[in-house]
């Protein structure tokens, strides 16, 4: 009976399934790797969140894999399987995963719509495979997805579709394309891309083709020290035209036959509704063309929207009533009679506007305002401080007796003298009335003692509250 319990506290004891064979289960992870199994095992328990299922000989992953809906489950691995078709329906049952390891198998195809059921996926492996054809809707519905691995596949053309304008992966943090047969990337387009992406944009170990704006996109990558740019510098190359031999592509700058010229950069701010001019002032003379690319990634043609964008007959682009979009980098190409240049413009718009001049001077009369009262108060303060006595201004103190000297002490907070005119209002306390502790009376000071006879004559009495008896009551014998 006490075996019987204990299996049925067990979750994998319980009606929810039981450990597969040849897997070792802890809990809800469920390991199966190097079983040397040819399916996926079945029944799964309904709670697994884990399942390693890597170094098997699982070759097709079909619809019917995982029969019931495993909602728990949130990451699968599949990796070394040798894995040649997945179904599009294969993703039906496990709408949670969030991580997708597929990376070393024989895929060749991404087809339509295959991780579209995958809307919580966040990151997906697919490198080491044999992937040549790329779907435009294979990552569709994909939008948590923040790290996608291409790399050591057979990727010819470069899927721009996963990055414009951010609607695919709008939360895309890392692209890896390394190792592929990439000929040719659309350079102005990355270089609008935003720096989170540019920073994790893994283009080396391909047969790219040499230009100069793809030195000078790699290059200021360079400059701003981006993890894909300085890491793999000496894996970054290129063919030359016209060469058979690869060479790095940060090498060329003014070598020839291409002799590149290093981008320059400008930062430029201004505040909503206002009007810039992004200025191209190549120092080629004799400029044959030039155009400037937004930083979507569009080719300024003419007017924008409304008028709001403008190509000025120097070559500069005017930006009118500026809004929070209109912020990026924008690229100035110009073809120049020996080298190609590249302008970059950082436009950083702030999302307030600037105070007009009437604001601009109330805000100074403001503050010169405030300066004056200040002034004035400290001066009131030192020089005006008003009198104690609220009841009696007409009337002068007449000055302490001599021998209240003691009694008037600094460490004394009322002052001590005789009863008179002088007194404030209201400060008459007959003798003998309200006494202190221990009898004392408490008033403005203590009343005289008769003088003495002999050599102590001259003695004060003690303040009841002087430092002798501010603790303690008690007389210190010494």
């Amino acid at each position: 009976s006490l075996l019987l319990a204990l299996s049925l506290l067990s979750p994998w004891g319980s009606a929810g399934g039981s450990c597969p064979p040849r897997c070792v289960c802890a809990s809800n992870l469920l390991s199966c790797s190097q079983a040397n199994l040819s399916a996926v095992p079945a029944p799964l328990p309904r709670f697994t969140a884990v399942l390693d299922l890597s170094h098997n000989n699982v070759t097709r992953l079909r619809a019917d894999w995982a029969p019931a809906r495993l909602p728990h489950l949130h990451a699968l691995l599949l990796s070394h399987n040798g894995l040649a078709f997945v179904s599009t329906e294969a993703f039906t049952h496990v709408p949670r995963l969030r991580h997708l390891d597929l990376s070393s198998n024989r895929l060749r195809t991404l087809d339509e719509n295959l991780f579209s059921d995958l809307g919580e996926l966040e990151v997906l492996l697919l490198y080491n495979n044999e992937i040549s054809t790329v779907d435009r809707t294979a990552f569709e519905n994909l939008g948590r997805l923040r790290k996608l691995y291409l790399g050591q596949n057979r990727i010819a053309r470069f899927p721009l579709e996963l990055l414009r304008e951010g609607t695919r992966l709008p939360q895309l943090a890392l692209l890896d394309l390394s190792a592929n047969r990439l000929r040719a990337v659309p350079a102005g387009e990355l270089q609008a891309l935003p720096a989170w992406l540019r920073d994790r944009l893994y283009l080396h170990n391909n047969p790219l083709t040499c230009d100069c704006l793809l030195f000078q996109l790699l290059d200021r990558g360079r400059r701003r020290h981006l993890s894909a740019v300085e890491d793999f510098q000496d894996e970054l190359r290129c063919f030359p035209p016209g060469a058979s031999a690869l060479t790095k592509i940060l090498d060329l700058a003014g070598k020839q036959p291409l002799n590149c010229s290093k981008a320059r950069e400008a930062v430029l701010e201004a505040h909503l509704g206002d009007t810039v001019t992004l200025g191209c002032d190549s120092r080629w003379q004799g400029v044959r063309s030039r155009h400037w690319v937004m930083p979507g990634g569009e080719r300024v043609l003419g007017d924008g929207g409304n008028g709001s964008v403008v190509l000025l007959a120097n070559g500069s682009l005017q930006l009118r009533a500026l809004r929070p979009e209109d912020g990026g980098t924008y690229s100035c190409w110009v073809a120049g009679p020996l080298l190609n240049e590249t302008l970059y413009v950082e436009l950083l718009v702030h999302n307030f506007t600037l105070h007009g001049p009437h604001d601009t001077l109330n805000t100074a009369y403001t503050t010169l305002v405030g300066c004056i009262l200040s002034v004035v108060l400290v001066l009131i303060y030192l020089y005006l401080t008003p009198c104690r006595c609220c009841c009696c201004r007409g009337t002068e103190k007449p000055p302490a007796p001599r021998d209240d000297s003691i009694n008037s002490s600094v460490l004394s907070t009322t002052p001590n003298h005789a009863g008179g005119a002088g007194e404030p209002c209201g400060s008459h306390i007959p003798s003998g009335a309200g006494t202190g502790q221990n009898g004392r009376f408490k008033g403005g000071g203590t009343p005289p003692l008769p003088a003495r006879q002999g050599p102590k004559a001259q003695r004060k009495v003690s303040d009841p509250d002087s430092v002798s008896s501010v603790f303690s009551d008690t007389p210190i014998v010494v």
